[in-house]
């Protein structure tokens, strides 16, 4: 390489005393790599300013924002490498603009967030924390009460057939169920390879017992599941989503759950992150709520930082990486100059 290869990471990978929150996240990536120079940015911030960056050719960023003016300036800079899969935090065309490339981390996040799904799925179905409780407050005999239903031969929809999607069908597999999804992107035999029948959203709402919402979060998306979409699902159903909150209409959902038209629903992502503590959702016994982290194992967070610390290593050797959200900026012509160089 020409130069050392700059980059920086943002502190809210940070706890407070300076260790990293999440583990191993495969820093050892960038370590190994000749020519690459790390460090954590000096202050964490809620959205970086071009004085953060300056100076960086790589940023490798977790929920920290970068908005349009992040970018002023910043033409050093070649890659925000986004640790997970969800990007709603980066500015795409302001990035495209500059001609900086924007990846993610699916391969990370694929098998953790596949497996929540079906956590979700056995708990929901099973009625666990429901039967947690009971033991705790001492109501015992109360367990008749609180029959779960097996998941045999039950149909489970999955709203969205990327990356996530096709895990969660592959996984679902073994447990006998009848497999549905739906997604305007992709074709029936795409959909059969993994064991699904491909159908319309409303089909597939009046048909499934178990909905897992799994597309990405779009002008398109917004509300994607709202009133009128809700009142198609069984009275038996339940909803799980652990994509991003606005895909649901919050209140069209709490309204359903009150009166008793859907069974219940697991819950990762809300509208308002932090979910408010007065949220009836969080005192709904049906419902079944985490904070944005269920899939949070060392098997995701390792996965996550060796998809990311690889992008940025593919840049720095003048190589595109995989995983490229914005591949407009790839033909950007500060891009490419900056490319030719490392690669030289």
């Amino acid at each position: 390489m020409y130069q050392t290869f700059r980059v920086g990471l943002t502190r809210d990978f940070l706890n407070p005393d300076g260790s990293i929150g999440f583990g191993d996240i495969g820093l050892d990536v960038l370590e190994s790599a000749e020519g690459i120079n790390w460090e954590f940015l000096p202050h964490r911030q809620s959205i970086l300013s071009p004085d953060n960056i300056a100076g960086f050719d790589g940023l490798l960023v977790l929920g920290t924002r970068v908005e349009s003016q992040t970018l002023t300036g910043a033409e050093q800079l070649m890659i925000v490498a986004r640790f997970g899969v969800g990007y709603d935090n980066v500015d795409v065309p302001a990035c495209t603009e500059q001609g900086v490339i924007l990846t993610i981390t699916p391969d990370g996040v694929r098998r953790p967030v596949a497996v929540s799904v079906m956590t979700y799925v056995l708990a929901l179905s099973h009625k666990l924390l429901i039967k947690d409780r009971l033991v705790r407050d001492g109501r015992w005999l109360d367990k008749l009460d609180y029959m779960g239903s097996g998941v045999t031969g039950k149909t489970l929809g999955v709203i969205g057939l990327g990356n996530i999607g096709r895990e969660i069908l592959t996984l679902a597999q073994p447990f006998d169920m009848r497999l549905l999804a739906s997604d305007p992107f992709t074709s029936p035999e795409q959909a059969s390879a993994v064991g699904a029948e491909l159908v319309d959203l409303e089909t597939l709402l009046r048909q499934s017992d178990f909905v897992s919402i799994s597309c990405a979060l779009t002008e398109e998306t917004h509300h994607l599941i709202n009133a009128e979409r809700l009142a198609l699902m069984k009275d038996t159903a339940y909803l799980i989503n652990t994509a991003r909150g606005p895909i649901v209409d919050e209140q069209a959902l709490i309204q359903v759950l009150q009166q008793g038209k859907i069974r219940g629903a697991g819950l990762d992502v809300f509208e308002q992150e932090p979910v408010d503590p007065t949220n009836p959702l969080l005192s709904m016994e049906n419902v079944i709520v985490t904070p944005h982290a269920i899939c949070w194992t060392d098997e995701c967070f390792l996965g996550n930082g060796r998809s990311a610390c690889q992008s940025i290593v593919d840049v720095a050797y003048g190589r595109i990486p995989e995983n490229v959200v914005n591949r407009q900026a790839i033909d950007h012509p500060r891009f490419q100059r900056r490319l030719r160089q490392l690669a030289d």
